[in-house]
């Protein structure tokens, strides 16, 4: 009854609006033609530049040159602002992803499937296809805008049902840990949290159904090898893994607990300034040959095996959990309420609701107000159940799968660091660590201080949905925040354009790294986080835009496929020059039909279908 009546006043206010509109003399429609075509002709022109790029990896896939263009402009979500370095920057990106697409013969589904790569090529780390599961999340939530969703469908497909999810990965130079696992698990992910989240794009029961019992086995594999079972201790219960396989290099964190390790023991000359000459990056982590031959299971080549249970693993846990009860509801919904599709609901539910509470009890410190990493209670070597009291922005994630209770509002105090130029806002982009901490480096290649646009793609989104679902009231600080955080990387794009693993916060002015690199979002972050299009199982889209009104003159974010219907949206600060002062409006558009004008840019507004 409660939904009816919300969907009966939505209706009355798309009356009223539709009612005023009629009576305005600006043709809305006609500006909407003029900005999908002057979107088309940006990004062709702006595809043309990037085509001329010298020095840079060739594709992946088939869309090159030649045929990238017609690609892009039949499948991306179309934008044009104002602001023509975030306007280039979004098409550059989509013209990365376009780069990692590629087809690859899956001997389990005995077919050709697609894949994105995230380093060009099939580097040691990497499945046997090239894709790495470490960036997949990102993937998932970046390509579930493409209008043709047959892409994602088959990556998808590839990591839950295909060759990834049943051949272990590769043991060589490059594996440096003990634990072996299927391809699909080799880093850590949220997939199931990013399967969900393009569901709500493109709902396909169906596919969902069948694809549910395959999506369970994907987190019966973390459950069975990487959750830690040690009563009486502090991470029971919670998800343990190696720094490196969180796909975070060597870690702030994991540096304080090899200093606190027993002594003696394998990890005593990280004490005393020793982590510098051993901890520190690539170059800096091979140990005496001594400490190997006395303890040769605490090192897998040179790499220390201290497992740290960390907010962003727990975090993806409690995404992938949560999903897996969202969807096997609506599975019952749609299944004439099937009571055992409701009883797997309610367990995963239950699940979550565990792993939530052993969460904010273990990790979370009241002191600090911050989410910490606690070495696994479990761990061979090195210390146990040891809280590495040292801000991480890996510590945001729990908001990125809205994870904390609403009704505490302890929790949100960790937002004051995100700002702070002694927490992690520093002057070219945001820190991986408090960069008031006396270990904070951002020299070392590591997660020490060092930036990650994997990183900030998680802490935007966490910050964004922090905004939306959390604060009762959003001010222009917040929103300034938001825009600056995302602008700071715009700039790091540099021009010509680039992509790349990392970037030092303090200097900048560009990344460093593997060149036109897909290891995190960046129009997804534009699409859900600063315009606000938040996706639904229902059938209605949510706009709660971010974009503080000040910044920009006017976007138009459109060709959006979503449940089938095709979505287009545009604000401009003045729409009629000849009048004076500011004539904004938020005009939307479902299937080419205007269905909503509200003269103010941060309201929130739903729109049903």
């Amino acid at each position: 009854m409660l939904t009816f009546i919300k969907i009966y006043v939505s209706f009355i206010i798309l009356f009223i609006n539709c009612y005023f509109l009629c009576g305005q003399s600006i043709d809305y429609n006609a500006e909407l033609v003029r900005l999908k075509s002057e979107s088309k002709t940006k990004l062709a022109s702006n595809i043309t530049t990037f085509n001329g790029y010298t020095g840079r990896e060739p594709p992946d896939g088939p869309f090159n040159s030649s045929n990238v263009n017609q690609f892009l402009q039949s499948n991306i979500p179309l934008f044009l602002s104002s602001n023509n370095d975030f306007t280039e920057v979004y098409n550059y990106r989509w013209w990365v992803v376009s780069k990692h697409l590629k087809t690859w013969f899956d001997t389990s589904q005995n077919k050709n499937v697609w894949i994105f790569s995230e380093f060009f090529g099939t580097p040691g780390h990497a499945a046997r296809s090239g894709a790495i599961p470490a960036a997949a999340g990102h993937q998932f939530y970046e390509t579930r805008w493409l209008r043709d969703s047959q892409y994602i469908v088959s990556f998808i497909e590839y990591w839950m049902k295909g060759y990834a999810s049943n051949h272990n990965q590769r043991e060589n130079a490059q594996f440096l840990t003990y634990i072996s696992r299927p391809e699909s698990h080799h880093f850590t992910s949220w997939m199931i949290d990013g399967v969900e989240a393009f569901l709500k794009v493109r709902p396909n029961m169906n596919w969902t159904n069948n694809m549910l019992p395959y999506l369970e086995h994907h987190q019966l594999i973390w459950d069975s090898i990487f959750k830690i079972n040690k009563s009486n201790s502090k991470t029971n219960r919670l998800y343990k893994c190696l720094d490196l396989y969180d796909a975070q290099e060597f870690t702030i964190a994991a540096t304080l607990g090899l200093i606190n390790s027993p002594d003696p023991g394998p990890y005593t000359f990280y004490r005393n300034g020793g982590y510098r000459d051993y901890y520190r990056g690539w170059s800096h982590y091979y140990v005496p040959t001594p400490t190997i031959q006395a303890y040769p299971l605490a090192f897998r080549e040179f790499y220390p095996q201290l497992y740290l249970a960390r907010p962003s693993l727990n975090s993806y846990m409690y995404g992938n959990l949560k999903s897996l009860s969202n969807l096997y509801a609506l599975k019952a919904f749609t299944n004439n309420n099937n009571s055992s599709d409701y009883y797997k609901s309610t367990e995963y539910a239950q699940k979550a609701e565990i792993l939530q509470s052993v969460t904010l009890s273990s990790l979370w410190n009241s002191d600090d107000q911050f989410f910490n990493s606690v070495t696994a209670g479990n761990n061979a070597f090195g210390v146990q159940d040891f809280e590495c009291r040292i801000k991480e922005a890996v510590g945001f994630t729990p908001f990125y799968f809205n994870m904390t209770n609403i009704c505490n509002t302890n929790y949100n105090l960790i937002w004051q660091y995100l700002g702070s130029n002694t927490g992690f806002y520093n002057t070219k982009g945001m820190s991986s660590a408090q960069i008031s901490s006396p270990y904070y480096d951002e020299q070392a290649y590591a997660w020490n201080g060092r930036g990650w646009p994997f990183l900030n793609s998680v802490v935007n989104k966490a910050y964004a949905n922090y905004l939306t679902n959390y604060k009762p009231y959003i001010d222009d600080n917040d929103r300034n925040l938001l825009y600056n955080l995302i602008n700071q990387l715009v700039v790091l794009h540099g021009n010509p354009r680039d992509i790349q693993e990392y970037y030092l916060p303090s200097v900048g002015p560009t990344f460093g790294g593997a060149t036109d690199y897909f290891h995190s979002t960046f129009p997804d972050m534009i699409i859900e986080d600063l315009i606000g299009f938040k996706s639904s199982h229902q059938n209605q889209f949510t706009i709660n835009c971010l974009l503080p009104e000040a910044q920009w003159d006017f976007f138009y974010l459109g060709n959006i496929r979503y449940h089938g219907h095709d979505i287009d949206i545009i604000w401009k600060k003045d729409w009629n020059t000849s009048q004076p002062g500011n004539q904004s409006a938020l005009v939307i558009w479902v299937d080419n039909r205007l269905v909503y004008n509200y003269a103010l840019l941060n309201t929130k507004a739903i729109i049903p279908l």
